[in-house]
């Protein structure tokens, strides 16, 4: 066994694939063939490397930036000494924290405006973009020099004399909030940074003195790196006459990462000018900006010349805003035929150093808004508190807290099912909010429009063969291996949006082609290729070339539009909606144009407007009316979307190896409900990708810092080991489609349902297949080291 074991140690989590280990068995089919697939517009651009991201932008007279990093966790700053730095030939500029603070500039903002417990208001730390008097994480940007050359940049910030003071880090929220903890902002005593609650406690004590049967448990969401392949990278230039800067920036939208610019340079937002085109990944990360952004435009400002920085991956590792760091601790009380009386939560997130404009409100609403997820719970309370600590930045990633609620209550679940005699899926069943109930209004207050989650569960055990299950589990003990099955049937809350409206804006050119603007952000998930269909469809444009006469623009824009970012997997209900709208908006516009160049009036159908035995095509109409300024048929639509609540049933297998703790997946299934489904293919897209990355969360991904130094301590891809594709089998995915009236499309969005549903599905499966053993809890990541010490122990005690 050892020798086995240290073999699988030197390799890491290398995994050998494990497509053909299911042996064949009847199972529902996919729904979808792949004659069905479509390609998308972006991909061959994409794959020929014709796209320019962040980093291939350019300037003249560009100068570069390198950032020197704190690396310490907690401690002041004594001295600093730029002296020889700036003596270096080739070297433009040191900035300081003490430069920083002299140009009068903000601290970067962050936090929630909404009150918490007792009407409090949450208390937000002065954010510098370089640290001065004191450093508060490893990582933090401490100075940056500027240079002819990135080498000679970071040859000159090397040069930089710091003297520090060392003092005590808090790592995690329980260190940052015991009582002596070190303090790591002096106005906020006890690192506490908000407390937050919602629903009835008093209703669910009650509920729980009267409840024949309880069941505790408590979830930890461990710290995670987003990680996209694309590194940061940020451009800056300052026209000093009209006082406009123009950053060049992978972002999630426009308008966010302007905010956050303009907060903390005090700035009009005007005069932030944001250009976005391709992004390699978000994930939640770039939803706003970053203290090295704001550092770089204070050194184009200064120097009057543009000054770019791109991140190593080290530096994505060290300051990139983290995900997750949350513990939920919950408890469901049930009656003695299994039916839910009351569902309550303490939970505690770790923010960080500083709090970023996400930070707070996924340790607060975004785990309470659904934390009654698909089922009828009569009495609900949650209680959330959020904490400094010397590490870095948490902000939103994949889900923002929804997939952690999701998983914590699909394990209590499972868990309340094997500790009091009952079915798991039963109990479900027994528990389903029903269709007939909808709209539904929660305990807690949030209420669902929509969907049919007994519907979506029964097609998820058809497509992965539930009830074949027991016979492949007697196959793999004959082998040797524990295999285990878990399902988590969930719901999210895709956001509202911080913006009043999302516009779409036409506008046609020359040629008579038509270009749409709107300030959401693809990042991967297919944008141009959905919005051309909604407009080509409704449009009725049905040749085939149809599409190559729509262009779609999000991050270039000369036009000030109003929307909201990418994010909360809203940018189909959202900018997308807006898009339907614009089709109508563009054939009411362009009615009494084409009655006016055919002398009648005029019906439109399959992309022509129709005078008895008269027609004009729209794109031949828009190209005849182009010598106008503005173009007669450019107009705009727009309108206000509300949440939508996405939900979804996975199903996971896996197979363990007791004499290594390797775990394997050897089976996955999906059934969403994501509403009406504008492209097959990019929602099958997102939904492998997120349950990878919810995968790679449970088997291993886990930003672990050193207890007492706060030195990060997986620090790159040595020690952090990311998904790979061979980590699963091919994902089966089908949907069932209830569709919102929230929205003009009916879609409820997809780009979180991956993650919210492989949390709970994976580790059920799991714990499944080692509960026999006497283990009914394991923290995530379950590497195999800490799950074959868990089966070592179970051993032991039962020996």
């Amino acid at each position: 066994m050892r020798a086995s074991k240290a073999r699988y140690a030197s390799r890491r989590f290398a995994r050998r694939p494990r497509f053909e280990t299911i042996a064949p068995f009847a199972r529902a089919p996919s729904r979808r063939s792949v004659t069905e697939r479509t390609i998308r517009r972006e991909d061959a651009r994409l794959l020929e490397g014709k796209g320019r991201y962040s980093a291939d932008w350019n300037l003249p007279r560009q100068l570069y930036a390198f950032f020197l990093r704190s690396d310490r966790a907690h401690a002041e700053i004594v001295s600093t000494d730029v002296a020889a730095a700036a003596a270096r030939p080739g070297v433009h500029l040191v900035l300081t924290g003490a430069d920083y603070a002299a140009s009068g500039w903000k601290s970067l903002p962050g936090g929630v405006a909404y009150e918490g417990v007792g009407g409090q208001k949450q208390k937000k730390p002065f954010w510098p973009a370089l640290a001065h008097k004191k450093v508060h994480y490893v990582g933090q940007p401490v100075a940056l020099a500027v240079a002819e050359s990135a080498a000679l940049a970071q040859d000159a910030a090397e040069e930089i004399a710091l003297e520090y003071r060392d003092l005590p880090a808090a790592i995690g929220f329980d260190a940052a909030t015991r009582p002596g903890a070190t303090q790591l902002h002096e106005d906020i005593p006890g690192n506490l940074a908000f407390e937050y609650e919602t629903g009835d406690a008093a209703a669910v004590r009650a509920a729980f003195a009267a409840a024949a049967l309880k069941t505790r448990l408590t979830v930890r969401s461990q710290r995670l790196v987003g990680n996209p392949i694309e590194p940061r990278a940020f451009l800056a230039s300052f026209d000093a006459a009209s006082g406009v800067f123009t950053v060049y920036s992978p972002s999630q939208g426009l308008n966010g990462m302007r905010g956050f610019l303009a907060a903390a340079t005090g700035l009009p937002g005007e005069k932030i000018r944001v250009v976005t085109e391709l992004v390699g990944g978000s994930f939640g990360i770039r939803s706003f900006s970053y203290a090295e952004h704001v550092a770089v435009m204070l050194a184009a400002q200064k120097l009057g010349r543009p000054v770019k920085w791109v991140a190593t991956r080290s530096e994505i590792f060290l300051s990139d805003n983290h995900g997750r760091g949350l513990t939920l601790a919950g408890e469901l009380a049930l009656d003695r035929d299994g039916k839910f009386l009351a569902l309550r939560f303490d939970d505690c997130a770790d923010l960080g150093a500083y709090s970023t404009p996400f930070g707070p409100q996924i340790g607060s609403r975004n785990i309470t808004i659904t934390m009654g997820g698909v089922y009828r719970v009569p009495a609900m309370h949650a209680h959330t508190r959020c904490a400094y600590s010397n590490a870095v930045p948490v902000s939103a990633y994949r889900g923002a807290g929804r997939p952690d609620i999701a998983c914590a209550i699909e394990r209590l679940v499972d868990l309340a099912a094997a500790e009091h005699g009952f079915d798991p899926i039963a109990l479900r069943r027994r528990n389903f909010i029903p269709p007939e109930a909808m709209p539904y209004k929660t305990a807690n207050g949030t209420t669902y429009d929509c969907g049919e989650f007994e519907a979506v569960m029964d097609k998820a055990l058809l497509l992965a063969d539930w009830k074949g299950f027991a016979a492949r589990r007697e196959r793999a003990k004959r082998e040797g291996k524990l295999r285990g099955i878990g399902i988590a049937t969930f719901l999210e809350a895709s956001a509202a949006g911080v913006a009043p409206k999302d516009q779409a804006y036409a506008r046609f050119d020359a040629s008579g082609i038509l270009h749409v603007s709107c300030v959401s952000q693809s990042t991967g998930q297919g944008h141009e290729t959905a919005f051309v269909r909604i407009l080509s469809e409704g449009l009725g444009l049905i040749d085939e070339n149809a599409g190559e006469r729509i262009r779609i623009h999000e991050g270039n824009l000369d036009l000030a539009v109003v929307g909201n970012g990418t994010g909360g997997s809203r940018s189909l209900y959202g900018a997308g909606s807006a898009v339907k709208l614009l089709v109508a908006k563009l054939i009411e516009t362009a009615k009494p144009l084409a009655a006016a160049a055919l002398g009648a009036d005029v019906e439109y159908s399959g992309g022509q407007f129709r005078a008895g035995g008269k027609s004009i095509a729209f794109f031949d109409l828009a190209k005849k009316l182009a010598g106008a300024s503005p173009h007669p048929m450019d107009c705009v639509a727009e309108g206000s979307f509300g949440a939508t609540f996405p939900n979804g049933c996975h199903i996971a297998e896996v197979e363990i190896d007791p004499e290594t703790g390797v775990i394997d997946v050897v089976d996955y299934a999906t059934v969403d409900d994501i509403g009406n489904v504008v492209d097959h293919t990019s929602v099958e897209g997102q939904v492998h990708g997120g349950v990878l990355q919810g995968v790679g969360q449970v088997l291993g991904e886990h930003a672990i810092y050193d207890s007492e130094t706060g030195q990060l301590l997986a620090g790159s891809f040595m020690d952090y080991p990311m998904p790979r594709a061979d980590w699963m089998p091919a994902i089966r995915c089908d949907e069932h489609a209830v569709p919102t009236k929230a929205n003009a499309l009916g879609s409820k969005g997809v780009g979180e349902s991956g993650t919210s549903g492989a949390l709970g599905a994976t580790m059920n499966a799991i714990l499944d297949a080692v509960r026999p053993h006497g283990i009914t809890d394991l923290d995530m990541p379950v590497t195999p080291d800490r799950l074959w010490r868990a089966l070592k122990e179970a051993r032991n005690k039962a020996a």
